[in-house]
Order: structure tokens, then C-alpha cells, then sequence
């Protein structure tokens, strides 16, 4: 098979190129795609939640579960920090959702049900051996070739925590949600030794929401020690009363300062998690993918080499490491610090911060709300560790 494009993974950042590519602006011509998506089993990514805030109506708005025009923190103490974003909206897009709002525009797409096993850069493009699941190979040539999977192992990083949570779609015996805000951070959980930990509601109703308990620590737990930690969210610190779990989540999210690749050959390149769209000290992606994809599908109908844009600026990601190190030795406390943000800096300034949008001055600004000198020993270690695989 020989196609212009080869999409490697049919989550969200190949879902969105793919789209991005057949939906040419005005005088440009869409090129030939194949998406490569592994067969249902262990390789294909489980459903998953995706939440973004963007300003005003959006492309996707029409497939979104819900969205919401205000956030709360609430620090350590139970104290709660009301935040109303202004123009802003915090949304929630289901995997299964998006995949069904874009595949009616993709009908143009020829599609690949096998694993992707090696690629190959050869001149004028490269070769995707695969493997369907009766063992057959097939081979698809591409001019460009963009994978998804996040590389195995992770590139080395001087900095390494995981972000990892448990969620349940639960209905509760009591109307304990406030369908109008987002529990962004709830700092009231137990906190671990080393790291954070914290609740994350996504109220859809009075009685039902999207309930996570989520950790930065070194390692995960057990899934029935996060079973505990849920029982104990839910019902003793939200008094949901009796409730009945419809659906589980689960995640396992890399906060690295590694340095991801976003080109693996002369016609090879890496977008997504795979490039570098996980915003290290927070998570988030979704926002990400859709700049990286929108910048790749505009250079692509454009005739030029399609490199990924770097996803965040290089000053962002030395922030990210710098909390990161200060989290992990135990000298900045997270609940203190993402709590004092959420104070001291207006709403809509913050996500844009959290986002890669902030202009230095801005972010100066921001850096004093933080504690200081435990930032800046970090910022003095940071040089002189090894970065390890």
C-alpha cells in the first residue's frame, strides 16, 4: 500500500491529524491517508476522558459530555478557592465520543487493523511493516509517516514522577455534585510521604459525576488501595451516601522533563504524547495535540516538511522540571503551592499559564507567588543531575 500520509495510532492526536489532513482549506489538495490502528487487546489504548478549557464555541463543542464555566481548588485545610473563568469554558470529550464525531469526515481515510512492528526511512519516504492478527505482514509505504506510541522506554530525564489515578462514573444516593463547577484539585485527601495526592470531580448532575483520586508519587498503587482511597473520597469527604460505580477510569501519566524527539527519521516524525504534548507538571494534552496536528495538516497542505512544533515553550518546561525536583525532594509542598496559585493569579492568566501561553513577563509575576527559594535550590540542582532511562 502506498499512501501520501501513514498515521500510526487512532487516538487522539492521530484521530485529529487524520481529520485535520481530508479537511484541506481552499485550493489545497487533501492527501491520501492510511491510519495503522492496533486490534482490539492490550495495544489498543482503553476509553478515556479528555478535558481542555478553550475561550468560546469550539470545533468539537456538538460531542462534548458537559462543560463548565467555573472551577474550585480546595486547600488542605478543607478551605475551598472559587475560580470563575470568565470566557473561558473547562470541557470534557470522551475517547469514544470524538472517535464518532470525526469518523463520518473520514470516510476518505483507508484504515489499517494491524500492530505496527518497525519503520523504515528509505528515500522518498518510509515503510510501516505490520502484523494483523491472523500473523499476516503487511507493508505501507508513505511519503511521511507520524506515530503516536509514546516511545518505549521513556527517553532518559533528569526529573521523573508519574501522575497516576483511579476514577469512577459514580450516581450517588444524595445531590452532593454542584453541576456548575469543576473540583479541579481537592487537597483534602490523605497525602502520601512523598508527592501529593488529590480528588478531581466532574460533576454531569446533581447526583452523578466522573470522581478520580489522582497521586504524583514514583510509583502506583494498588488497585485496591485505590479503591480505598475512592471509598474514602466519595463517601466520607463528598458524603455521597450510598452510591452505585457505572464505569471506571484509570491512568498512568510520565511527568518528565525527558526530552521527546519529535523527528525519528528523514520522513518519520512523532506527534502527541509520542512528541512531547504531555504537559509535564499538570498532565493535560488535548490542547496540545490540537496545536501540534493544526500546525502539521496546514505545513502538509502547504507542500513543506511537516515537523511537529515543539508542543510547549522551553521555558515552560524548565519551570515543569523545577516544580517537579521540589515536589519530589519534599521541599515545596504541592497542596501549598497549587493552592497559592489559585489564589494570588486571576483564573484566566493561570490556565494560560498551565497551557504555554504566558508571556515571560507574565510568568515572572506568577514565579513570585511561588516559593522562592526552595525553587531556585531546584533550579541550581537541575544542571548537575543525570538524566536516567
Amino acid at each position: 500500500m502506498r499512501r501520501d500520509v501513514a498515521i500510526i495510532g487512532a487516538g487522539a492526536a492521530g484521530l485529529s491529524l487524520a481529520w485535520r489532513l481530508l479537511c484541506p482549506p481552499r485550493g489545497a489538495a487533501a492527501p491520501s491517508v492510511v491510519l495503522v490502528d492496533a486490534p482490539p487487546g492490550p495495544l489498543r489504548p482503553l476509553p478515556r476522558t479528555w478535558c481542555y478549557w478553550e475561550r468560546g464555541p469550539g470545533e468539537y463543542d456538538a460531542w462534548l459530555t458537559a462543560s463548565w464555566r467555573r472551577v474550585r481548588l480546595h486547600g488542605a485545610d478543607g478551605r475551598p478557592v472559587p475560580c470563575d473563568l470568565g470566557a473561558l469554558r473547562y470541557k470534557m470529550l470522551t475517547s469514544e465520543s470524538f472517535a464518532r464525531g470525526v469518523g463520518p469526515r473520514l470516510a476518505g481515510l483507508d484504515r489499517v487493523e494491524a500492530v505496527a512492528e518497525g519503520i523504515a526511512d528509505g528515500p522518498g519516504g518510509a515503510t510501516v511493516s505490520c502484523r494483523t492478527t491472523d500473523g499476516r505482514e503487511r507493508r505501507v509505504h508513505a511519503r511521511w509517516v507520524f506515530d503516536t506510541r509514546p516511545p518505549s522506554p521513556l527517553p532518559p530525564g533528569r526529573v521523573r514522577l508519574l501522575q497516576h489515578f483511579k476514577g469512577w462514573f459514580l450516581r450517588s444516593g444524595r445531590p452532593v455534585f454542584a453541576p456548575g463547577t469543576v473540583d479541579l484539585m481537592d487537597f483534602r485527601t490523605p497525602q502520601p510521604p512523598q508527592g501529593l495526592s488529590f480528588g478531581y470531580v466532574l460533576p454531569l448532575s446533581r447526583h452523578e459525576a466522573l470522581v478520580e483520586y489522582t497521586e504524583f508519587s514514583r510509583e502506583p498503587l494498588s488497585d485496591e488501595a485505590y479503591d480505598r482511597a475512592l471509598r474514602h473520597y466519595a463517601g466520607s469527604l463528598l458524603g455521597t451516601g450510598g452510591f452505585e460505580v457505572r464505569g471506571v477510569e484509570r491512568g498512568r501519566i510520565p511527568m518528565t522533563d525527558a526530552r521527546y524527539e519529535r523527528r525519528a527519521g528523514r520522513s518519520t516524525f512523532r506527534i502527541g504524547a509520542a512528541g512531547g504534548a504531555v504537559r509535564p507538571s499538570t498532565g493535560y494534552a488535548f490542547a496540545a495535540i490540537q496545536r501540534q496536528t493544526r500546525a502539521v495538516a496546514a505545513l502538509l497542505h502547504a507542500g513543506r516538511e511537516p515537523l511537529p512544533p515543539p508542543a510547549y515553550p522551553g521555558r515552560s518546561l524548565l519551570m515543569d522540571a523545577v516544580l517537579l525536583r521540589g515536589i519530589d525532594t519534599g521541599r515545596v509542598s504541592g497542596p501549598e503551592f497549587f493552592t497559592r496559585l489559585f489564589e494570588e493569579v486571576p483564573p484566566e492568566r493561570l490556565l494560560r499559564f498551565l497551557d504555554g501561553e504566558t508571556r515571560p513577563s507574565e510568568e515572572f509575576r506568577i514565579g513570585l507567588r511561588t516559593p522562592v527559594l526552595p525553587m531556585l535550590r531546584a533550579t541550581a540542582e537541575l544542571p548537575f543531575l543525570a538524566r536516567r532511562a
